[in-house]
């Protein structure tokens, strides 16, 4: 019986499943970093874009409730360079709007609208009806309600923690504004602060 030749070349990545990872994973790499490191150096997407600015220490505290509540499970913060995007939620999103987030909400899953330019597009009380009972003012929604909220004192114990956090990581806070923060967040609800948040978003990009 005539001897098996030995495979060469291509033939032999073909035939390897651990070569083949191998390469696969160094080509993947290479990529990767010719892709996203350079990002990391280019001024728009580093750079703030104007008028941003970090989140107040209320508007800190809503924010964590909304990751808290899972609200970016069912709502992207980022809008898409289309035309039907921008027509229905505003202008599309760009990177130097989230330099002060952490982390990203960009998400992808819309069982409800994207709220990226959602701020001052409704009232605070609608917001407020809206959260303990999103079917008094949208009947056919399917969004839970968050009523305990209302009940629930805004976290001012952890607030400045939070803020030196976000300091580190390069939102410009001063030392007076994390000071000062607690006192914002005196006599305020989680359902005040997650309202803050909420019409904080897109202000800068109307």
């Amino acid at each position: 019986m005539a001897e098996e030749e030995k495979a060469t070349g291509h033939a032999r990545v073909e035939t390897s499943n651990f070569l083949m990872i191998v390469l696969i994973f160094i080509v993947v790499s290479m990529g990767g970093l010719v892709e996203i490191v350079p990002l990391f150096f280019q001024h728009s997407t580093t750079q703030p874009i104007e008028g941003l600015k970090p989140y107040t220490a209320l508007q800190v505290a809503g924010r964590d409730v909304y990751i808290r509540e899972g609200c970016n499970n069912c709502h992207s913060q980022m809008i898409r360079p289309f035309r039907a995007e921008a027509l229905r939620y505003g202008p599309y999103s760009v990177a130097g709007e989230f330099v002060y987030d952490r982390p990203f909400l960009w998400g992808s899953k819309r069982t409800g609208p994207d709220l990226a330019r959602v701020g001052g597009r409704y009232s605070d009380e609608w917001h407020r009806l809206h959260l303990h009972n999103p079917r008094d003012v949208v009947p056919e929604s399917n969004m839970p309600a968050y009523p305990w909220l209302e009940k629930t004192p805004a976290p001012a114990a952890t607030i400045q923690a939070h803020m030196r956090g976000l300091r580190a990581l390069g939102a410009p806070y001063t030392d007076e504004e994390i000071e000062q923060a607690p006192a914002e967040l005196k006599d305020q609800s989680e359902l005040d602060a997650l309202i803050a948040y909420l019409q904080s978003l897109g202000l800068h990009r109307k």
